[in-house]
């Protein structure tokens, strides 16, 4: 049966400084390419025949380093800002341990693992699941259907809103989802995207987000 795997990027510049990242466009750092390649190894018995990643670059490095270390050099790829992370709106930049403090522990939670808990000037989880998950069933989900592996390589939120598709998540359970750096979620999956199997693979990963 064919697979979707779903993998996040890893650690980017201002990931390392604990930082909220969102829609700004921030590299990996060397530590982040190292742990993108042992993503790849972890995968390297699937062949992949086709990727998608976001418009981001820390997104398209991390796939990019998985699908060289695999050997898969000519894999066709589509990006699309569809698969963006979150817009964290004002509070970008912004030190997630500061603003920890300042909101207090009860609210922190609520603003980086809520379901539509709203941001000033940001999105919502609930709001890059509309963007997502519709691109997601009407772009990949029917490659999967064809019999293709399926490699998607994008971020923490936009990870979360089609896992909480696939997996038939409730708004209230999904706080509870975080998609880990270093891992790769490996589906198997029914004719309408949920589903049937999955297998976790992880690396050891010591990330400051």
């Amino acid at each position: 049966m064919s697979k979707l795997i779903i993998g996040r990027h890893h650690e980017s510049e201002w990931n390392k400084l604990g930082l909220w990242t969102g829609i700004r466009d921030r590299h990996l750092t060397d530590y982040g390419f190292k742990k993108s390649e042992e993503m790849g190894l972890l995968i390297r018995d699937i062949h992949v025949d086709r990727a998608f990643a976001s418009m981001q670059v820390r997104s398209i490095e991390t796939l990019s380093s998985m699908l060289d270390i695999m050997g898969e050099y000519n894999v066709p790829t589509e990006h699309s800002a569809t698969l963006n992370e979150r817009d964290y709106g004002d509070y970008t930049g912004k030190s997630k341990w500061d603003m920890q403090k300042i909101v207090g522990e009860q609210k922190w939670e609520e603003i980086r693992r809520g379901w539509d808990h709203p941001i000033p000037r940001g999105e919502t989880l609930k709001m890059v699941y509309d963007r997502s998950v519709p691109y997601f069933l009407e772009k990949i989900l029917p490659f999967v259907l064809a019999g293709e592996n399926i490699l998607i390589v994008a971020h923490g939120n936009s990870c979360r809103a089609m896992i909480k598709y696939i997996e038939n998540i409730s708004d209230d359970k999904i706080a509870d989802v975080e998609m880990s750096f270093g891992a790769v979620f490996i589906y198997e999956l029914d004719k309408n995207g949920r589903m049937v199997k999955k297998e976790i693979r992880q690396t050891e990963s010591v990330v400051n987000a």
